[in-house]
């Protein structure tokens, strides 16, 4: 390789670490930038308070502060639903939920996970716009049934219902569905027309501080398949050289075609909200800033999900049922449900690797006890299903390293002419029946494994708080401490599967001329740049896999060194023949 691809090689791979080690460094978006008022037919409802609460910052200059609520003007009311993995917290401010706790989910130290916050507008509210930010006074009571229910007379003389309550199911665990049913009863004389209007989501925030903005999603889905905006798409837009493509957007609004739910979801947990009587018919989110303790700021992202117009006639009444998934993204449960809430997992083209290596995972898990046992038992089962193609790719890489010389004489005798080269090259492997690709069949073949595993991993909450050795939550990296003076973190089992990486390169046959063999030389630097602040658990079946990759090298390598016997073409088999 010559002094100049060196270079290039060297650039890239210095600028990968940079770009990595300026992201661990700068988490936070940019501040969003002004954005043109929506223009609306409805005047949006005056706001009754102003003063934001002391635990959000401060909007950056020329933006809109956030739409969030400090004391209200009338006397806040509050009432609580609970069953056996969570509580609802439901408020008059709006007849809706201000916040869902999460029983059997623990957040940092011994704190439950918490979904939306008071402080945010709660959900299941009835509002004209989704950036109205007072909300009307609900009185509220007790049913016998044990629902929730609240109630309040609108100046049009429309009596307006709700009532939440956890429908029956023969589930003995992981049940996060509640419902939400409203009425709207015409007491008047003249029939009602009710314009569009909007049911309020709450509000998604990372629940780790190592969380990924991109993780935290305004989605809705339509004819099973979703599509979904995050945090960073309110931010400015520049181009590689810094020219601004668009400024930073306030909200994002969208007419749909009637989306079967519309959800916000950080990268363990989900908020959703479907319409079980009606179809939606838009989608709004905005972004909001979380000033933590440490003064790290965290983005969130609230939403608001559209409903149709409707009219009801004198002495009748307009009902709407709701259901709402505030929990985990369990896939196992979420598929129990029957408007493919599922798909908020959004595993993508490779959706059936990972509902497969999911399921599997899990079933392990339900035998061994340990989701670190689990994720071993799992490499060891796709390593075995792959051993036999591995070996028979590893003699024919043996084969071909066998082979080196007589190729490396071609490239020098042919060095000149590259097309009459690969010619030659290529009648070489014919003559002794080598297939140069078969080598990268097993790789071919670890690639959607590998991808399918990530997109399951970087969203499967059965990992969050598991242990494993010093790893403290395999879905974190295993950040044991912080490098002095630079405050790098020090994540072991990256590490350990860049150093397993060189390993498994230096005990491969080589093959490929000596260029290609500089240039994988970068492979595991490479790995080690990308995979370094993912989740523990891709660390650690990446490593497994590669000291079986290495077992299984070596042990080839014990096997006689195959001998180079020119193939006899078949033309001349049958000849002789006759």
């Amino acid at each position: 390789m010559d002094r100049q691809a060196w270079i290039a090689i060297s650039l890239c791979v210095i600028g990968l670490v940079v770009w990595q080690i300026y992201m661990m460094k700068h988490p936070t978006l940019a501040p969003v930038q002004p954005a043109p008022a929506p223009s609306a037919s409805i005047a949006p409802a005056s706001p009754a308070y102003s003063s934001p609460p002391p635990n959000f910052s401060s909007p950056a200059p020329g933006s809109t502060p956030p739409s969030a609520e400090s004391v209200p003007a009338f006397a806040e009311k509050k009432d609580v639903l609970r069953n056996s993995d969570m509580e609802l917290r439901l408020t008059n401010r709006g007849g809706a939920i201000s916040e869902v706790v999460l029983l059997n989910h623990v957040a940092e130290g011994s704190e439950r996970v918490r979904l939306n916050s008071p402080d945010r507008r709660p959900i299941g509210a009835i509002v004209p716009l989704p950036e109205t930010s007072a909300l009307p006074e609900f009185s509220l009571s007790r049913a016998p049934d044990g629902s929730v229910q609240f109630e309040r007379a609108t100046p049009e003389g429309v009596d307006i219902r709700k009532k939440f309550f956890f429908p029956p199911t023969s589930e003995k665990k992981d049940n996060f569905v509640a419902q939400m049913d409203v009425d709207f009863r015409n007491e008047g004389t003249q029939p009602y027309n009710q314009p569009n209007y909007f049911i309020t989501l709450g509000s998604a925030r990372p629940i780790h501080p190592n969380d990924m903005a991109t993780y935290t999603h305004l989605t809705w889905c339509i004819a099973g398949k979703t599509k979904s905006i995050d945090v960073n798409w309110f931010a400015p837009q520049s181009s590689f050289l810094g020219l601004q493509k668009r400024p930073g957007r306030d909200f994002y609004d969208e007419k749909l075609p009637g989306p079967e739910w519309v959800a916000v979801s950080n990268q363990f947990f989900v908020t959703l909200l479907a319409p079980l009587n009606a179809k939606a018919s838009e989608a709004w989110g905005r972004r909001f800033e979380i000033s933590q303790a440490s003064g790290v700021m965290l983005p969130g992202i609230e939403g608001a999900m559209g409903m149709p117009g409707f009219q009801v006639q004198p002495g009748k009444t307009a009902s709407f049922h709701f259901e709402i998934y505030a929990g985990p993204k369990l896939y196992h449960r979420l598929a129990q449900l029957e408007h493919n809430e599922a798909e908020i997992m959004d595993f993508g083209i490779l959706k059936i690797v990972s509902q497969t290596l999911l399921n599997l995972m899990n079933l392990l898990h339900h035998y061994l006890g340990n989701y670190a046992a689990a994720i071993l038992a799992l490499t060891t089962i796709v390593k075995l299903t792959l051993w036999p193609l591995q070996n028979k790719a590893n003699r024919s890489m043996r084969r071909m390293s066998a082979l080196s010389p007589k190729m490396q004489e071609l490239r020098e005798k042919y060095k000149d002419d590259p097309t009459r080269m690969n010619q030659e090259v290529m009648k070489l492997y014919k003559e002794y029946g080598i297939n140069p690709v078969s080598g990268c069949a097993p790789m071919l073949i670890q690639i959607p494994i590998f991808f399918g595993l990530f997109t399951m991993l970087r969203q499967t909450v059965e990992l969050r708080n598991a242990s494993f050795l010093w790893v403290h939550d395999l879905s974190q990296p295993d950040t044991i401490g912080h490098i002095p003076i630079l405050g790098w973190p020090l994540n072991i089992l990256p590490l350990l599967m860049a150093l397993t990486n060189v390993w498994m390169m230096r005990i491969t046959p080589k093959t490929g001329d000596a260029t290609q063999q500089r240039v994988m030389m970068f492979t595991p630097i490479i790995f080690v740049v990308f995979c370094y602040n993912f989740a523990a658990a891709l660390s650690l079946y990446y490593t497994t896999q590669n000291l079986f990759t290495i077992l299984q090298l070596y042990q080839n390598r014990r096997q006689p060194m195959p001998t180079l016997e020119k193939v006899t073409p078949p033309g001349k088999k049958s000849r002789r023949g006759k």
